[in-house]
């Protein structure tokens, strides 16, 4: 078992770390300081710390979150630690004495610095990434951002995400465009059925695709960089849907070798709300308009997709905490953790016949989201009376092609709270939802 000192030990790996550490018990900030000095790792594989009770218990101190409600949608939008709650605060009441000044000339630029950690950290350039307030804001530059005839078609699954399949039903009602969709499998083990399903579904007349790294219905990940490739050679332009993706599990946007990526920071970064990011291929920017009317001289200029008007400084400088608490966690110790909590939960309950899991448990087809389903009850039913009778919160998924609870735990979840969801799930599996 763990003490402190080696708990601050291993959360300092950037030393500044140990900083966002203190706030988790300010009487020690001495003491987490020193932490930050030493060169220590907690022991063990990122499997073997992803089922260490003492440590995720440290971890979940950070948090602020209610223990009277289990949530299990953290894949919505998820807590934000105390640290960056208490950075928006202080940036937020620093902007309020005299914004044109203290927003505008002091805080404001110091979103580069932002800019650059997130860069850094997701290997990429700082001059590829701009700073959106959620996935669909990033997504929808992208999808409004080429220019499209008539007759033109864009492709992509049934499983994308409903309002960036909207803002193509849009640009079709209002342009006559062509939204072409196609099933995959629920769930799929097999990447290339993923590419050659997405090669087959090219007409002469595609000249975009969208798809999703993580699909939000049931946490499948899709196999990105083949796909990329695959279209490239078509001359197609892929944008990826990363809203669940970025920060859940360990990867960097080169990885993938995609030209346009988005997604939010307030899901698995913990970043505060209204936060995500763009990233554009560097010699793509120029040839994507922006959403909102940007100046001719930012054509190459990543910032032209932050041109919005007035906006607050405190949530983007906030997300450097977020950043900070991330990798102190470790990326593949939190992916581990979250796989970990995963398979608690779903094994367990996959030990009755009536269980249907729609998302695969093999290594590398998804992370800590998983959707289930019980044969016989209607999930919308299950997912109301969760929550008035036990205050759970899960996601209730009616898809044309399957439905079941999505549930998302995170990095605070502890095991007798998914205890607490499985006594109740066992319940209805043995008596059925109240009448």
């Amino acid at each position: 078992m763990q003490n402190r000192r080696q708990f601050l030990g291993a959360m300092s790996v950037p030393a500044v770390s140990a900083l966002a550490v203190a706030y988790l018990d300010p009487a020690r900030v001495a003491r987490a300081l020193g932490a930050a000095t030493e060169l220590s790792q907690y022991p063990g594989s990122p499997q073997t710390i992803a089922a260490d009770e003492n440590f995720w218990f440290e971890v979940s101190q950070a948090f602020t979150v209610d223990r009277s409600i289990v949530n299990l949608n953290n894949g919505g939008v998820s807590p934000s630690p105390a640290i960056v709650q208490q950075a928006m605060k202080r940036h937020l009441d620093y902007s309020n004495t005299a914004p044109p000044y203290t927003m505008w000339r002091i805080l404001e630029p110091q979103r580069e610095a932002v800019r650059e950690r997130l860069a850094r950290e997701f290997g990429c350039d700082p001059e590829e990434i701009a700073l959106t307030r959620n996935a669909s804001e990033g997504l929808q530059i992208c999808q409004f951002g080429f220019d499209l005839k008539p007759g033109d078609e864009v492709l992509t699954t049934t499983q994308d995400y409903g309002r960036m399949l909207n803002t193509f039903k849009q640009r079709q009602r209002r342009e006559g465009i062509k939204l072409r969709e196609f099933q995959i499998p629920v769930p799929c083990e097999n990447p290339s059925q993923i590419v050659a399903a997405f090669q087959a579904n090219i007409t002469p007349r595609t000249k975009m695709i969208l798809m999703c790294h993580m699909i939000n219905l049931t946490g499948q990940i899709l196999p990105v960089r083949e796909v990329v490739a695959m279209a490239r050679g078509h001359g197609i332009p892929v944008i990826v849907d990363g809203a669940h993706a970025l920060a859940h599990f360990a990867f960097k946007l080169s990885d993938l070798d995609c030209d346009y990526y988005a997604t939010s920071l307030h899901k698995w970064l913990f970043a505060p709300h209204g936060t995500g990011l763009l990233y554009v291929r560097r010699e793509k920017i120029s040839d994507l308009w922006p959403l909102m009317a940007a100046a001719e001289a930012q054509d190459a200029d990543i910032r032209k997709y932050e041109e919005i008007g007035t906006h607050p400084a405190a949530n983007y400088l906030a997300i450097a905490e977020a950043l900070t608490f991330h990798q102190g966690i470790g990326p593949k110790r939190k992916e581990a953790r979250l796989i970990y909590l995963r398979n608690y939960w779903a094994n367990r309950l996959l030990g009755h016949d009536s269980v249907r899991l729609h998302t695969s448990l093999k290594p590398g087809f998804a992370c800590g989201i998983a959707t289930v389903q019980i044969d016989g009850v209607d999930s919308g039913e299950l997912n109301n009376w969760l929550w008035s009778e036990h205050r759970i919160l899960t996601t209730a998924i009616k898809h044309a092609e399957f439905q079941g609870l999505r549930v998302s735990p995170s990095v605070y979840t502890t095991r007798p709270e998914l205890d607490r969801f499985c006594d109740a799930m066992e319940h209805v599996i043995r008596q059925g939802l109240p009448t």
